[in-house]
């Protein structure tokens, strides 16, 4: 067996590791482009340890964020843009700015009605009048409030050196900053480069006329606005025009009005079809002994969460039932349930539906984000056009409310199905409905649940909402609570509410866990 002589094996060591070198030097010319050398003992020296390394950029405490924005490092630039804009806000203000400003228009109103009020004097003077010492006060008043206005006059001027102190000093604060934080923000985005070429490098002109254009056009805005208040006039009041909201709301309300107009046979049969299902809810929850359902509900808690969750679900029926709450209650529950049914029903075969086809999901997510972020409030206009108030105006707002994450959670779930599963199942033989109800479902359940759990819950977040257009129940107590300043009853239906959709989360989620 030959021996590999340690003289040539360490000098091929050396030669490897003098390559690496110089092939890490040459990516650092090409990633930095500028000066080079500084940038790669920089380098070294941040990767040679392994917590953080002081080091200081001249150029880029000089440049600030402008020097961050060139670097494409607009995580770190943007925060910085800030400090330095208040900063130079405040050395500004403090040099230039009129700091008395609005001491002085306090001045002049108190002035106005000062001299109103010593007309009144004169008045009552000439008609020996009985409130001559009332006129008195009021004026003594008001000239004691300007000579204190005018002292705090004298005093802003006075801080007008300190002001443009803490300026500098928050300047040059920054500047360090800046210049501590350059090289390891800049040696991080090295590291990403070298896995990801997509990433930009060097120095685009593009780049850095953007970043000292947009960089400087902040600065000089916000130096005028706070240090020469009134100056420019728009930088103030968006420049606008009252006729295109005007015109903006007619186009609205005529496109509502045609919509409601040519498809009130659509909103006439979706109204009833809700009112079919809710009507059978309101029999079953409303009209049934109270014994029954009592029973039934602490049953099925029974077999879902257990002993606990059961005693725990009387518990909070007889709750209800002391309080008065029962009937509130069961109509709460008869219109959650429409609403969380509906939703339930439509949601889980979009979701099974959008699973495979990202396109498609593509088009009804921003659909969904829509729905989450527009405030309940909002979206309550165009369902009251369309529906006028209501029981079924106000389980359509519950849908749209809390219809989304079951379609949301439905998605997660089925992707998150193994694929090696699914292929195992379709190599031996599995038709498309086996591997949908045998394979897909029972994996992605718990992701199901899930949406099902907050589709419901979220639907009773809108019990309250829900009773401005119409919903009975539990949130009429709420509502007329805060209308009155109630107290004691809106605790005590909250409370209701609260345990309603304890019972309903023990109940779904119980055999889950």
């Amino acid at each position: 067996m030959m021996k590999t002589d340690p003289v040539i094996a360490n000098e091929s060591s050396e030669q490897l590791a003098e390559n690496r070198a110089e092939n890490r030097d040459e990516l650092i010319r090409e990633f930095v482009e500028t000066n080079p050398d500084y940038y790669r003992h920089q380098f070294a020296r941040i990767g040679a340890k392994a917590g953080f390394t002081w080091t200081f950029n001249q150029m880029a405490a000089l440049l600030g964020p402008i020097w961050y924005g060139m670097r494409g490092l607009w995580n770190w630039g943007l925060p910085f843009v800030i400090l330095e804009t208040f900063a130079f806000i405040q050395i500004a203000r403090g040099t230039f700015g009129d700091l008395g400003a609005d001491a002085r228009d306090r001045i002049a109103q108190i002035e106005g009605t000062l001299e109103f009020r010593k007309q009144q004097l004169e008045a009552a003077i000439e008609k020996n009048a009985d409130n001559v010492d009332v006129f008195r006060r009021t004026i003594k008043s008001l000239e004691t409030a300007i000579e204190d206005i005018q002292a705090e006059i004298v005093v802003a001027e006075a801080n007008a050196v300190w002001i443009v102190l803490f300026g500098l000093a928050m300047l040059a604060v920054v500047k360090i900053a800046e210049g501590i934080m350059a090289n390891p923000a800049l040696e991080s985005r090295f590291s990403q480069w070298l896995s990801d070429r997509s990433i930009k490098s060097g120095l685009d002109t593009l780049r850095t006329g953007t970043s000292a254009v947009f960089v400087l056009l902040i600065f000089a805005v916000s130096i005028i606005h706070f240090a020469f208040p009134g100056t420019v006039s728009w930088l103030a009041v968006f420049p606008t025009d009252v006729n295109i909201r005007l015109t903006a709301i007619k186009f609205v309300e005529q496109f509502f009005e045609f919509v409601r107009s040519s498809g009130q046979w659509a909103f006439d049969f979706v109204s009833y079809g809700i009112r079919v299902v809710l009507d059978g809810l309101e029999v079953l929850f409303v009209a049934t002994p109270w014994p029954v359902i009592a029973s039934f509900i602490i049953l099925l808690t029974w077999l879902s969460a257990g002993f606990l969750a059961a005693m725990a679900s009387a518990g909070f029926l007889a709750y209800m039932g002391l309080f008065g709450f029962w009937e509130k209650a069961m109509t709460t529950l008869a219109l959650l349930g429409t609403a969380a049914c509906i939703s339930i029903v439509l949601g889980i075969p979009l979701g099974l539906f959008c699973a495979r086809r990202p396109r498609f999901y593509a088009i009804i997510r921003p659909i969904m984000d829509f729905m989450q972020t527009m405030p309940s409030f909002v979206f309550m206009i165009p369902v009251i056009a369309f529906f006028s108030v209501g029981k079924p105006a106000a389980v359509i707002t519950t849908m749209i409310f809390g219809g989304t994450p079951v379609v949301r959670l439905t998605v997660l779930g089925m992707r998150g199905v193994p694929e090696a599963v699914r292929e195992a199942a379709i190599a031996y033989g599995a038709s498309k409905w086996y591997l949908l109800t045998r394979v897909d479902l029972p994996l992605a359940s718990p992701s199901i649940l899930a949406g099902v759990n907050q589709t419901i819950m979220l639907s009773l977040a809108m019990v309250v909402v829900a009773s401005l257009i119409g919903a009975k129940g539990l949130g009429e107590d709420v509502l007329e609570a805060l209308q009155y300043s109630s107290v004691g009853q809106g605790i005590l239906a909250g409370f209701a509410i609260l345990f309603c959709a304890m019972i309903l989360n023990r109940v779904i989620q119980g055999q889950r866990d």
